[in-house]
């Protein structure tokens, strides 16, 4: 048993090594079974010209490949396979099916476009499903004086939660990196304190998929090679969702729990992407557009509309991801109002500030760049 101990954050874990062996294969196995299965995507989208198409709202300049998602999902599931352990339970039936939905829903979405309101349908059904077998929000830990909820309050909740973090890591996976780093950050964390409250098991799910993120983050980083698509990008956000529900299940039952604040807690391992998608929506509906409108107004568009790189701008916003995280473990002792008013202010502080960084504007270094980049 290893005691970590970070004085300057205040951060005490207790890691027990064995705890991570089928963890660290699962990440493993889907990193090395993505990393290989990248290459002949990309070569089969190259043959049959399935790639995704510039135009005005997007921000890459030459077609790139798409269902990167198809290698990350075969990563996930073949590590699954091997390490996961199965069972007839109610939640890993509906989960497993839910995947395979979305897999297939997204490919369809990758090659046709499908309509919004069509996808919004099915993805409402599955959590709907989702949370009839027993992956629901049922308390708020006293969040606003608030506890256990009626049982239509818990459906409401998961649905509303479900749908609304798929739907937020869909709309930020707008730059090179950014999607599958704050995914992977988020999944990574994910899966530690669910193997610290005892859920291995699940933790697996977890880990699997950031395997496949990380070999996917090599091909997709600045200049990309391949973007993961609504395959990838659905996919992820279901699963930090389930992650996050399932966390704040086993953390309330749990005899000790690991942070006495579960549902600020698993705010924070979303935030970036669901308040990105709040702020978008209320701005588009305060100037009398649809919410689903499309514009440059994501937080990655702040920075690269002031010219700074696709690099640069999913970096930076994956260290501001990483010192929420901290944070929002460190208050740990705060009342949860109070953590809460942290994250929200934290967030309207971080959009001005990279609102307001034109002066910095990155000087490109010589180099290859999407205009003089050469397919693969």
């Amino acid at each position: 048993m290893l005691y970590h101990h970070l004085h300057l954050l205040q951060i005490n874990l207790d890691f027990n090594f064995h705890d991570y062996k089928f963890a660290l294969l699962s990440f493993f196995s889907a990193f090395v079974v993505t990393l290989i299965t990248i290459p002949p995507i990309i070569q089969l989208v190259k043959k049959y010209s399935l790639y995704d198409v510039p135009d005005h709202r997007k921000e890459h300049k030459v077609p790139i490949a798409t269902l990167g998602g198809v290698a990350i999902w075969t990563g996930m599931v073949i590590a699954l396979l091997l390490w996961f352990t199965f069972s007839n339970q109610a939640t890993i039936i509906s989960f497993m099916f839910s995947l395979v939905i979305l897999f297939s829903l997204g490919i369809m979405d990758d090659l046709k476009n499908l309509s919004a309101k069509y996808k919004l349908v099915i993805e409402i059904g599955l959590a709907t499903i989702m949370a009839i077998a027993g992956t629901r929000i049922s308390t708020f830990n006293g969040l606003f004086g608030i506890y256990e909820l009626p049982l239509s309050a818990q459906y409401t909740f998961t649905v509303l939660a479900i749908v609304g973090i798929t739907n937020a890591f869909n709309l930020i996976d707008g730059i090179d990196g950014l999607a599958g780093g704050l995914g992977f950050m988020s999944l990574v964390t994910l899966g530690i304190f669910l193997t610290l409250t005892g859920d291995t098991n699940m933790a697996l799910i977890a880990f699997s998929l950031a395997g496949g993120l990380l070999a996917f983050l090599y091909y997709n980083f600045n200049p990309a090679r391949i973007f993961m698509g609504d395959t990838g990008s659905l996919v992820l956000g279901f699963v930090v969702a389930i992650m996050c529900i399932r966390f704040m299940q086993v953390n309330n039952s749990a005899a000790h729990p690991i942070v006495p604040h579960a549902p600020v807690f698993v705010l924070g391992i979303v935030l970036i992407p669901v308040f990105d998608t709040l702020r978008v929506f209320s701005l588009r509906m305060w100037k009398g557009k649809s919410p689903f409108s499309p514009d440059k107004t994501h937080i990655h568009h702040l920075l690269t509309n002031s010219g700074f790189s696709h690099a640069f701008a999913a970096k930076l916003i994956c260290v501001i991801h990483a010192f929420i995280l901290m944070e929002v473990y460190w208050l740990k002792n705060f009342r949860q109002e109070w953590i809460l008013f942290f994250l929200v202010l934290a967030m309207i502080v971080f959009v001005l500030a990279l609102k307001h960084l034109s002066f910095l504007k990155k000087t490109q270094l010589p180099g290859k760049h999407y205009e003089d980049y050469e397919l693969n």
